[in-house]
């Protein structure tokens, strides 16, 4: 009860003298409050950083897989491009002997005019099997999606998405109208929400989009080949499994020999957020390690004024001493002071770092919208504070408590 009661003392003590000498206790929390402030405004800006990226990874979907082909640079002179693109059978391949991949499909482009009315536009088409709508997770907003009946008949039928309709002046409800896609015939029987992602991902403004039945496309463009393939895995688990089974089919549907280099690229979203979280992690040790450094000046400045704070109060530890107060107590109570001094300095940058937040998410174009201090970082900053306190804090301590009371009592 004792301790207690020496602790709150302490700190109401402790407190009084920050009040009573306002400026120099801001100054000697300057470095405090910067390093406090500085890395809380960093953890923040990071946080709203990886979460505006992690959204528009998730705009993409997370599970999606990515498969081109593509040319060795030993292979270059030796081999066209259309000799590495894919073929419908490795699509179908992949999709039949590769477990952790639940759906697929290819994409054809096909180049054409889109016309409405008297309206054109150079947008082409594109060629999607069914199985495209539950990868790319799109909403089918009116009307409805592709199904197997489009691709196994060859229909001549579309889907837009609702920059296309704005950009073609169709109807509100443009499902039954006819477009000419290459100058044939097509009905849109789908719209399809636009996904809009921003100029960090290549993206920009959005734009019209028209799909047709992969069968379709490779119809109306016979001299054209696979462009690529999405495909969606079992789960974000099974990145590693999903690219050695899809490698090891392509390798052997084209005969690669084991010296042989691939002739594909696989693509994982979620392997690109695995590397921006390690990314992100890499560079946030490094911001923490350098305001690490002015949280330790902080300390120096804190030490300092603590040891003025001795000198001037030499007699008044003199008197205590002499009227019974043990060594432990005055050390306990310098750093104490020391602590408290150090935890204002903290509070007063976490008002510091909540401004320079809100400023952060009004920067604009900044994607910084979700910028927050996380909790954790508010505990790690007061308690890194209070335990710089207990460092900085110590040597004054000491020092005070092991005044002969005789010589502090003469102390001018």
């Amino acid at each position: 009860m004792n301790a207690l009661r020496l602790v709150f003392q302490s700190i109401v003590f402790a407190i009084k003298q920050i009040f009573s000498h306002k400026i120099r206790s801001l100054l000697t929390t300057l470095g405090v409050i910067i390093g406090v402030s500085a890395v809380l405004a960093v953890v923040a800006a990071l946080s709203g950083l990886r979460q505006g990226i992690l959204d528009e990874f998730e705009s993409f979907g997370v599970k999606r897989v990515f498969i081109d082909g593509t040319r060795p640079r030993e292979l270059r002179n030796k081999i066209s491009w259309r000799d590495v693109q894919l073929t419908v059978d490795e699509v179908e391949a992949i999709v039949d002997r590769c477990p952790s991949i639940t759906e697929i499909s290819p994409i054809y482009r096909v180049n054409g005019a889109i016309e409405y009315n008297d309206m054109k536009l150079e947008v082409g088409a594109t060629g999607i099997w069914p199985q495209w709508h539950d990868i790319e997770n799109r909403q089918i907003i009116l009307g409805r999606p592709f199904n197997s009946i489009d691709e196994a008949e060859r229909s001549s039928v579309c889907v837009v998405n609702d920059k296309a309709v704005e950009e073609l002046l169709l109807p509100t409800d443009p499902i039954g109208e006819i477009v000419l896609i290459a100058e044939r015939r097509f009905k849109i029987v789908g719209v399809v929400e636009t996904i809009q992602t921003s100029g960090m991902f290549g993206g920009g403004d959005s734009s019209a989009e028209v799909y047709m039945p992969f069968a379709t496309a490779q119809n109306l463009n016979p001299d054209g080949w696979v462009n690529m393939a999405w495909a969606q895995l079992k789960s974000k688990d099974y990145v590693e499994d999903a690219k050695a089974e899809i490698r090891a089919v392509l390798r052997q549907m084209r005969n690669l020999g084991p010296n042989d280099p691939d002739t594909f690229d696989i693509g994982v979203i979620q392997q690109f957020i695995d590397q921006f979280e390690r990314i992100a992690a890499g560079i946030l040790a490094a911001a923490s390690g350098i305001v690490g450094i002015t949280l330790l000046v902080g300390g120096i400045g804190i030490m300092n004024i603590m040891l003025v704070s001795v000198s001037e109060r030499t007699r008044e530890i003199g008197l205590r001493k002499s009227l019974g107060a043990r060594p432990e107590i005055i050390l306990l109570q310098f750093l104490i002071e020391a602590i408290v001094l150090c935890l204002a300095g903290a509070v007063v940058g976490l008002l510091v770092a909540q401004g320079l937040v809100f400023l952060i998410t009004k920067i604009p174009d900044a994607n910084m919208e979700g910028a927050a201090i996380p909790s954790w970082a508010i505990g790690v900053s007061v308690g890194f504070s209070a335990f710089i306190g207990i460092v900085f804090g110590m040597f004054p301590a000491i020092k005070a408590a092991r005044l002969n009371p005789i010589d502090a009592l003469r102390h001018e």
